[in-house]
């Protein structure tokens, strides 16, 4: 393995990865010199689902308008090899839903050792030397040998199953200019505008809040799922308000004012939120309940502080 292409991590980053799906695009936008800050909009969509925190993704008629790519699924209906050969032939990139145990670039967590699932952007692939080069996490890394036949389960031991589903593939084709100065900046106030009415209607770390206590008890039956259950809320909570933050610092560098406060809050709410999940840890470890009062008092007022900024800022 050989990263081959890397993004540098701010030192003030709470989250230096976030979820899988807005890692790779955010490589992907940065390898072809676009600023993936700018489609960060999102963000302030998030809500809160009953079971876990919006899971967020770049949109893909965001994609479209600020940087003219088009994403479409790739249906699978022969080798899985083959079709994102076909794919990168034609000069497009492939987002594969991958086991990360065959991945190389995971060594301090899932190499080897359990199976997750996680996507990875292809741009190359060689079928008959069996290699590709794959985006994933904070880099651009290459595999071969077993991790390649892993990833495309051709490995004895797979061939033995034969009734899983193909995974979930993705095509991403670079069809107009991407926009620039002005032009972007007005697209990019646009789309914020959009999504900040599709934010939800109740602050969804008070709905949180409401179900705390009902998660815990379920944690404390299940300390052994602590991580799985971290990922689903607190790293996409903090690592959400994270990326909301960089965007607002985009904004603001061109031009929109009024957004220190906004930008502010949502730092909190990411510092708070990676704090919160070190305490749950704690609860889980020693089985013990604690109701986080002050974390939560700071996430919610902190919350309220983002939306009502945005509102004036943007009105």
């Amino acid at each position: 393995m050989s990263a081959v292409f890397d993004i540098a991590v701010p030192a003030e980053c709470d989250w230096p990865i976030t979820n899988c799906y807005i890692d790779v695009w955010t490589l992907i936008l940065a390898a072809w010199k676009l600023d993936p800050t700018a489609g960060l909009g999102v963000t302030v969509a998030q809500d809160y689902e009953g079971d876990q925190f919006t899971f967020f993704k770049y949109q893909h008629d965001d994609l479209e308008l600020l940087y003219g790519v088009v994403v479409g699924e790739l249906t699978i209906y022969a080798s899985l090899e083959e079709q994102v050969q076909q794919q990168t032939r034609n000069g497009r990139l492939a987002l594969v839903e991958a086991d990360g145990y065959y991945l190389p670039d995971t060594r301090a967590t899932s190499y080897r050792t359990q199976h997750t699932k996680t996507t990875i952007g292809i741009d190359t692939i060689d079928v008959a030397q069996g290699r590709l080069g794959y985006f994933h996490n904070v880099g651009h890394y290459d595999l071969g040998g077993e991790d390649y036949a892993g990833i495309f389960r051709r490995l004895p031991h797979q061939a033995q199953v034969d009734d899983v589903l193909p995974p979930y593939v993705e095509f991403v084709k670079r069809r107009w200019p991407p926009l620039a100065g002005a032009a972007l900046c007005d697209a990019v106030i646009g789309l914020l505008r959009r999504h900040l009415r599709r934010r939800p209607d109740a602050n969804p770390i008070h709905v949180y809040r409401n179900d705390f206590a009902r998660h815990m008890d379920w944690l404390l039956a299940h300390p052994q799922l602590f991580h799985e259950y971290a990922f689903g809320i607190f790293r996409q909570l903090g690592a959400n308000y994270q990326l909301l933050a960089a965007h607002v610092d985009w904004l603001q560098a061109r031009g929109v004012s009024d957004l220190v406060g906004v930008r502010a809050a949502a730092r909190t709410i990411s510092a708070t939120a990676k704090s919160m999940q070190f305490k749950v840890a704690r609860i889980a470890a020693r089985g013990r309940f604690d109701p986080c009062t002050g974390m939560f008092d700071a996430l919610e007022q902190n919350y309220d502080a983002v939306i009502a900024g945005l509102n004036r800022a943007l009105a």
